[in-house]
């Protein structure tokens, strides 16, 4: 399995609205297990998304799809900046669906 955590800061007050572009159109992304955006407690305009993928090449190719593309486009107006990037290797757990 092939994972990433990150975190993204919107621009002020659109933290709600980066969430809502990066949660629309996921369902049934090939080869995507989890796919997680959670606001940040301690500031709405930070967001970290945790997703698990059975590979890096199903992640790498889902970057690719006009969902994702379209998706891109509409939130990247929205964010400040990328904060940290961690890949992961994944080993398992609660909501996994399909893992091994």
């Amino acid at each position: 399995m092939y994972g990433l955590i990150g975190n993204i800061q919107a621009q002020p007050g659109q933290g709600a609205a980066l969430s809502a572009i990066l949660l629309q159109g996921l369902a049934n992304l090939p080869g995507c297990l989890s796919y997680i955006v959670a606001r940040d407690p301690a500031d709405p305009d930070v967001l970290w998304v945790t997703e698990v993928w059975d590979s890096q090449a199903s992640h790498r190719a889902a970057l690719a799809l006009p969902v994702v593309q379209a998706a891109i486009v509409q939130g990247r107006p929205l964010i400040a900046r990328f904060g940290e990037r961690h890949e992961t290797e994944p080993l398992g757990g609660s909501g996994l669906g399909g893992a091994r």
